[in-house]
């Protein structure tokens, strides 16, 4: 491609504090995708920022363009608000399994494009392919048929989809460049605009599980999450989550769908519950099928209560080509070969949870990956028996586990153990949401 513009210019004036405009932006991302910029001269560009920081106009180019490096869905001729939900990643969240049913089940049209899991947090692709025979592998023209006709599609990303972000972030983990909030935020928001939404909620997490470790900087990546999506005019609205121990008590693929069959049937562990309803509820508020989120959540209940999003749930499954009967009957999935029970050695109250230790524990026994190419046990995993403020008795059975792997098992014990804190003290309870983040701006909130 021509252009005015040199690289190695551009490069400078990032290198020297200065900003560039939005046209040096999208010159710079068309050029990479054609080839003619080299990845060693993005890398500079991608540290330079990094080091010197972006503004909101850079910010928002770099969204935008590689929004518009691929195909931006067109869902207008499906009629409502279409709306969906994002989470920043953490152990055990299944909610996306949980309320996408129930808020596509209440008539909001819910298009969800999802990632696999890479690292300690499980991916919502992995969790579903755990189900046997269903698939998140379709064209746009499938994915657009499935939520014409459902309300609802769970797919993964497909290559027309915002390919700027595939290439910058491969360069930004060999590079040392993932932390950056601009970076996570364009990365977010350019796969999410693209996939023909109308509005978007966001679970922000923080924690010792999270990416995000400290709330203030949840709050940061909310707000410029937020921002983004305000500016392409899209209703956005962030909670700010805590995830300083895992969601509900089962960790892993196949376990985590058990969960949120549970949780659709009306049972699971409150937290599970508590989040989804609040996310399911934001969503449905902003789909025009409720008059405030509180009404939202109320709504949500509803779904479960009546059956229609267990109902809706068993729909996608089979319309994506799962076997139901596994959705109708959990336990006709087999096990994995080995499991053991982590027993305490000692009496007292569950102090502290390293979620991040239990989370690569889980990777260890096959329920994620190390890189990108090792291959997921669906039915590896961890299923809690007890967690923060939980009294326990020594001898008493902390979790259980499963494997296929039982070269592992030793290793992967002493890291369980290493993971839980034990005290006299009961330490005090830790609230699940602490803020909302909107076009209003950021305040607290109680769940």
């Amino acid at each position: 491609m021509s252009s005015n513009y040199n690289i190695v210019s551009l490069i400078r004036k990032k290198r020297d504090g200065f900003h560039l405009s939005s046209d040096e932006i999208s010159y710079l991302i068309k050029a990479y995708l054609s080839g003619e910029i080299e990845d060693y001269q993005v890398s500079a560009f991608l540290m330079a920022s990094f080091l010197n920081g972006l503004n909101t106009i850079e910010s928002s180019a770099l969204t935008e363009s590689m929004l518009h490096s691929g195909q931006i869905v067109d869902l207008s001729h499906i009629p409502g608000i279409k709306v969906d939900k994002h989470s920043t990643g953490g152990v055990g969240d299944k909610l996306s399994l949980i309320l996408a049913p129930i808020v596509a089940s209440a008539g909001v049209p819910v298009p969800m494009i999802s990632g696999r899991g890479l690292g300690h947090t499980g991916g919502t692709l992995d969790k579903l392919g755990s189900i046997p025979g269903f698939s998140t592998d379709m064209d746009l023209s499938r994915y657009k048929q499935i939520i014409e006709k459902h309300q609802l599609v769970l797919a993964g990303q497909t290559a027309e989809i915002a390919p700027a972000d595939k290439k910058l972030y491969a360069l930004r983990d060999v590079t040392a460049t993932v932390e950056y909030i601009p970076f996570i935020a364009s990365s977010i928001m350019s796969k999410k605009l693209a996939e023909g939404i109308d509005a978007l909620v966001l679970d922000v997490k923080y924690g010792n599980g999270a990416f995000m470790k400290t709330q203030e900087q949840a709050i940061e990546l909310a707000e410029t999450l937020v921002g983004i999506g305000e500016q392409f005019k899209k209703k956005t609205i962030a909670f700010i989550t805590n995830m300083n121990q895992p969601i509900g008590t089962k960790i892993g693929n196949w376990l985590e769908v058990e969960e949120s069959i549970d949780c659709l049937k009306g049972a699971g562990p409150d937290d599970t519950n508590q989040l989804s309803h609040l996310l399911a509820g934001a969503m449905i508020y902003l789909g025009g099928k409720a008059d405030s989120i509180e009404k939202g959540i109320e709504r949500s209940k509803l779904q479960v209560e009546n059956g229609e999003a267990f109902s809706k749930w068993k729909d996608i499954v089979e319309e994506q080509g799962g076997d139901v009967s596994y959705i109708d009957q959990p336990t006709k999935f087999v096990y994995p070969s080995f499991e053991f029970e982590l027993k305490s050695l000692n009496s007292g109250y569950i102090q502290k949870i390293d979620t991040y230790g239990v989370g690569m524990a889980a990777v260890e026994l096959g329920a994620g990956r190390k890189v990108i190419t090792d291959t997921i046990d669906g039915g590896a995993g961890i299923v809690l028996r007890k967690k923060i403020g939980d009294k326990i008795e020594e001898g008493e059975t902390i979790l259980k586990a499963y494997t296929n792997k039982p070269s592992v098992i030793e290793e992967v014990t002493e890291q369980l153990y290493q993971a839980f804190s034990i005290g006299d003290e009961k330490p005090e309870e830790q609230p699940l949401v602490t803020h909302i983040c909107d076009s209003n701006g950021t305040r607290a909130f109680e769940l």
